[in-house]
């Protein structure tokens, strides 16, 4: 936790007053409100943020203050606090830089004359949307709320599916100029302590200026790697698939201002399961999952074997003799699978910044333009497309998005990999990937996991969708403790 230098308030208000004004910027800054009152003959100063201040709620506590009477005998601060004010969220505080962080993340701070104790209170209202959907996670059925960039709420809905008494919410604070919000979910007796304190040391030590990209600035801080493209945690928008995860003893990261929500630790097989799986009947579930494992490897695969065999057709038996283009086209097979990887990826980034008005359009262009106009001109070959385009929806079937980047990078240093050096190539290339799997390692789970090292009971649970009932064992590389506790 990145904390300031302490300012002890003191006990005359011009001093505080004076102090606070200067750091807030209260006047080069139209939205901070600061507001001279008082009440029962004595001084007294708020300090709030427009756009957080909940109107209604700072009305309703200076109607209360009015009716105050001022006795020496007693204290004002507590009077106030305990008695007065008809809030929940209220706390009194003396260092002035604490006030400060406090006012600017959205708090109401009431400084009192001939008292060193601000009170703290917490009217903020941050502007939120609904709680609506996922786009990258959609369910037929099952719930249709999504976390949000308010991480108070998004704490409220794990909570809702999980009312265990043990379910902690661990607050830090981090960024040395942003003091972002980020909270740690775990269940006590369920989660690995050694996890815990790694996952909470590690983001106490985080020392940066602020986290402009949230969660995904979290991830390369703790974990690293950078040169991997492999993700190491999850992300997940769906409050009931983060429940799932809590339940198994993985520990959650959620920051304030992103709607999604880290999962840690996880492994290859995490990345590959969804929520869909689980609304079905286990066989249909188990049937899903299977089509999915091979959506995800033909979209690693599937491109370099063919290739390879494209420009080996003496490798190919004859009951396959088909695989070869018919026509290769003008360009060199390598380069129309170059093009057409990076066709598809400005059309998945113009997809992006395209209005939802104009999204139809610009699929309609790219059917035409990418695939018949560029086949008629022999730019591409038919097999290209048809064995692109079933890699795509390889890519899209995979349920993370993080992972799906990951394989499709993979894919095309495959590609490049084969087109110089052939079986020999492919050979060295698959090796070397499977060597990178098997040796990452998320804080101490191995990534391969169950299947290096490998856990019958366990990857059976990976390959098949069990019922409900009987999925009552927790993942063991997550939670070593007896799962019957």
């Amino acid at each position: 936790m990145n904390k300031a230098t302490r300012k002890p308030a003191a006990e005359n208000i011009e001093t505080n007053v004076a102090y606070l004004k200067e750091q807030l910027g209260v006047d080069k800054s139209f939205d901070l409100i600061s507001i001279e009152l008082e009440y029962g003959g004595v001084d007294m100063y708020l300090f709030a943020v427009d756009a957080f201040a909940k109107d209604q709620a700072l009305t309703q506590i200076q109607r209360e203050l009015v009716r105050i009477k001022v006795n020496n005998s007693v204290n004002l601060v507590d009077l106030l606090r305990k008695t007065v004010i008809p809030y929940i969220e209220i706390e009194t505080e003396n260092d002035l830089e604490e006030v400060i962080i406090q006012v600017l993340a959205g708090q109401a701070a009431l400084v009192i004359d001939g008292y060193n104790d601000i009170i703290l209170i917490d009217t903020r209202e941050y502007p939120v949307r609904g709680p609506e959907e996922p786009d990258t996670e959609k369910v037929i059925r099952g719930s249709k709320d999504g976390f949000v960039e308010t991480i108070v709420f998004n704490a409220g809905l794990i909570r809702r599916r999980v009312r265990d008494r043990t379910l902690r919410n661990e607050y830090i604070r981090i960024g040395q100029r942003s003091y972002t919000d980020v909270c740690l979910t775990y269940i006590e007796d369920i989660a690995d302590p050694a996890i815990v304190e790694y996952m909470k040391g590690s983001l106490e030590k985080i020392r940066t200026d602020g986290l402009p990209m949230g969660d995904k600035t979290i991830e390369e801080y703790i974990f690293g790697q950078h040169r991997n493209p492999y993700p190491l945690v999850r992300y997940t928008e769906r409050p009931d698939v983060a429940a799932t995860h809590v339940l198994e003893g993985h520990v959650l990261i959620l920051v304030d201002g992103s709607p999604s929500v880290i999962i840690s630790p996880t492994t290859f097989w995490h990345h590959l399961q969804h929520a869909e799986e689980y609304r079905q009947k286990p066989i249909i579930g188990s049937t899903l999952r299977v089509v999915r494992f091979m959506a995800v490897w033909a979209s690693i695969f599937l491109l370099p074997l063919w290739y390879l065999f494209a420009v080996n057709t003496d490798l190919l038996p004859f009951g396959l003799s088909y695989i070869g283009p018919n026509e290769t086209g003008q360009v060199p097979l390598i380069a129309q699978f170059i093009i057409a990887e990076a066709g598809i990826e400005m059309l998945r980034m113009a997809a992006i910044h395209t209005p939802n008005a104009l999204a139809t359009a610009l699929g309609l262009v790219a059917a035409l333009l990418i695939g018949e106009v560029a086949i008629e001109v022999g730019l591409f070959s038919h097999e290209v497309v048809l064995y692109l385009a079933v890699v795509a929806v390889g890519s899209f079937a995979t349920p993370s998005y993080e992972m799906s980047l990951a394989n499709r990078f993979v894919r095309i240093v495959m590609l490049i990999v084969v087109a110089l050096f052939h079986v020999p190539g492919f050979m060295v290339a698959t090796v070397c990937l499977i060597l990178l799997l098997t040796t990452m390692k998320a804080y101490d789970t191995p990534y391969f996991w169950p299947f290096i090292p490998f856990n019958l009971k366990s990857f059976r649970d990976v390959l098949f969708r069990a019922p409900m009932p009987l999925k009552n064992r927790r993942p063991r590389a997550i939670h070593p403790v007896d799962p019957d506790k």
